[in-house]
């Protein structure tokens, strides 16, 4: 592997002693790069995906462009639920789309066990190709939670209520387990893959969990997710591990006991009070990505989350949410120089 140049994200993450913070961006890989656009011309995300040497370039682009202290794997959610099984496909301005929902516990029970280096060997390549030669700066795998998944699954594609999601959820208990049961051990070979091919860190997206309660998700979902976690860590007790989700504040005290490194906070709670919930974990987060279009007002709201990140070791700035297509990459190179230069100072205890 090669040698890291810049560790500043995994010694946060640590909550090792820092000389300015670092900085990545969910979905900071393609999205509103001009780069990214012109190969969507040709190539769809499955295409580039499994093209080792494109995905390589598309993962590291930012790194070269902003200036960024982690790379994020290029790639999608979705991405192993072929593997077990599931017929889906990205389609443009939709999202995913499930040929084969699920609707009754013996649509779970034909689900295939996943086998990475026989599914995704493409992920796996990429990852070698970044870590053993293009970058250095720690790469960060992930892999979509289990009920995000199950969401999509159940659903069939994006849904903004995820009503037949929890009815399942609701009606079909000892179904719903078996699915997150197989979900969680899916989840956990497919990080321990990424860790292996070289992933620095791996971050959990649970993006659609925020839609339950902290009384529901203790029930439905916390088993796996600790499953998962202390399966990884078994594996790698040094290994950062991120849980993010979005609209998901309510259940940090649900997280305190994860066994996770690093927690992920959206614009929704400061990053004061979410120290005070979190229980000690180091803090990701958590700027609006909106305030990515009004440059004056995203500057001065990102002073005011450095203020409060600053204050304690472990904090790693980001936004509550991904990049999307309308930002700048200016604006982000912007942000990042802003980043560095003005934690630098609080951290060495100036004023900003």
């Amino acid at each position: 592997m090669k040698k890291l140049e810049n560790d500043l994200f995994l010694r946060a993450a640590r909550k090792e002693a820092v000389d300015r913070i670092p900085v990545w961006y969910m979905r900071q890989a393609g999205r509103s790069q001009p780069e990214y656009r012109k190969l969507k011309e040709k190539y769809s995300l499955f295409e580039i995906t499994h093209q080792p040497e494109l995905c390589a370039y598309v993962t590291r682009l930012p790194v070269e462009q902003y200036g960024v202290d982690a790379a994020i794997l290029y790639k999608d959610i979705m991405t192993p639920l072929p593997g077990m099984g599931v017929d889906v496909e990205i389609k443009s301005g939709i999202g995913p789309v499930i040929a084969n929902p699920i609707r009754t516990g013996k649509d779970i029970e034909r689900l295939a066990l996943f086998q990475a280096d026989e599914h995704v060997p493409y992920v796996l390549d990429t990852i070698r190709l970044l870590t053993e030669e293009q970058l250095s700066v720690p790469l960060i795998g992930f892999a979509g939670a289990p009920f995000t998944l199950a969401s999509y699954m159940i659903e069939g594609g994006p849904s903004k209520s995820y009503h037949q999601t929890k009815a399942f959820m609701y009606t079909h208990e000892a179904e719903w387990h078996m699915l997150m049961q197989k979900l969680a051990v899916m989840t956990a070979d497919y990080l321990l893959a990424q860790m292996k091919a070289g992933a620095s860190a791996v971050q959990i997206f649970d993006s659609w969990v925020g839609a339950l309660s902290a009384a529901d998700y203790r029930t439905y979902i916390k088993p796996a997710i600790m499953q998962i976690v202390a399966t990884v860590k078994k594996a790698s007790p040094m290994t950062p591990v991120i849980m993010q989700a979005v609209g998901a504040t309510h259940l940090l005290a649900e997280w305190q006991d994860l066994g996770v490194d690093v927690v992920g906070v959206d614009w929704r709670m400061s990053i004061a009070d979410a120290r005070k919930r979190a229980g000690g974990m180091a803090l990701q987060g958590n700027l609006d990505p909106s305030l990515l279009l009004a440059r004056e007002k995203c500057l001065t709201q990102a002073e005011l989350i450095l203020a409060e990140g600053t204050q304690e070791p472990g904090f790693i700035f980001n936004l509550g949410h991904g990049v999307f297509p309308e930002v700048s990459p200016a604006m982000l190179k912007e942000l990042t120089a802003f980043v560095h230069d003005r934690s630098a100072i609080l951290l060495r205890g100036g004023e900003a």
